[in-house]
């Protein structure tokens, strides 16, 4: 599930990023996407690609990995987001919900940490 208010536009600085074209409550889930679970030796391969980029530690004891469908994909990070994703291992979906109200044509960001407002450095800016 998607909403069909959200689109797929360049970004000025990161390539391309997930958009509203309507205005969004806070507290509202945005897209429900299903994931395929990678294995630990999976992802010693995926790691050699540039899908490592886009897949999310996954499980329990974060052990595996998974690619998300949809457009989870493509949300960029920021430190501060205005949504937040939640997984569900059983499911093996990803939800997206906004932490506050959005407006027209506003990025829609996560927190590749995981929680919306985690200020720890990622290990692509330690680069």
């Amino acid at each position: 599930m998607i909403l069909p208010c959200l689109y797929i536009a360049p970004t000025p600085k990161m390539g391309r990023g997930v958009f509203t074209s309507e205005k969004l409550k806070a507290r509202t889930v945005i897209e429900i996407a299903p994931v395929i679970v990678l294995s630990l030796a999976d992802r010693k391969l995926i790691d050699q690609t540039l899908l490592h980029d886009y897949i999310f530690e996954w499980g329990e004891q974060q052990d595996q990995c998974c690619m998300a469908l949809g457009y989870v994909p493509v949300y960029n990070h920021s430190y501060r987001s205005n949504c937040e994703y939640e997984m569900d291992y059983e499911g093996h979906l990803i939800s997206i919900k906004t932490v506050r109200a959005i407006k027209p044509g506003e990025e829609l960001f996560i927190n590749y940490n995981g929680e919306w407002n985690n200020e720890k450095k990622l290990w692509f800016e330690a680069l």
